[in-house]
């Protein structure tokens, strides 16, 4: 487990606001803290797997504005063979096996609903080991992974203690 502290926490913060910030306005915004620790700080970050910096591509900006979450129920012994192959679809923004009532979830995204439709039902779903699909239309997204914050119990020496 990666140990963080209150400086760590601001330095993601202000990542997620820019993350092409420079680690001199970092410094700067923090306050009694060097661009060089910054910019180490960033680098042990990225090498723990704590982060990672890259861009997140707008989906909306190519006209895909609709987005479903599709549920998948599979034969026990096909269930990361289906999650792999759905995962190769470039209209697929997010696959996970879950435990539960179904076997792995899927995120599709699309012009609307009925190329929504045409995907689940002449591809998602003829995938050899899929039993049945339940498809939800996702109108509204309040915070997705990218927003998600470190808890502040994460944090040592400070907020989370």
């Amino acid at each position: 487990m990666y140990e963080t502290d209150k400086i760590d926490a601001e330095i993601v913060e202000m990542l997620m606001e820019d993350g092409r910030m420079a680690a001199a306005e970092i410094a700067r915004r923090v306050g009694n803290i060097t661009e060089r620790v910054v910019r180490y700080r960033i680098d042990r970050m990225v090498a723990a797997g704590v982060i990672q910096i890259r861009p997140v591509v707008n989906p909306q900006a190519f006209g895909l504005n609709t987005v479903a979450d599709v549920l998948l129920e599979v034969e026990s012994d096909r269930i990361q063979e289906v999650a792999r192959k759905a995962s190769a679809y470039e209209n697929v923004s997010y696959v996970a096996c879950s435990i539960g009532e179904t076997d792995v979830s899927v995120q599709v995204v699309g012009k609307d609903t009925s190329e929504i439709y045409r995907f689940v039902t002449e591809v998602i779903g003829k995938i050899a080991g899929v039993r049945k699909t339940t498809t939800s239309i996702v109108p509204v997204i309040i915070k997705d992974v990218y927003q998600w914050r470190i808890p502040r119990a994460a944090i040592s020496g400070g907020e989370g203690e």
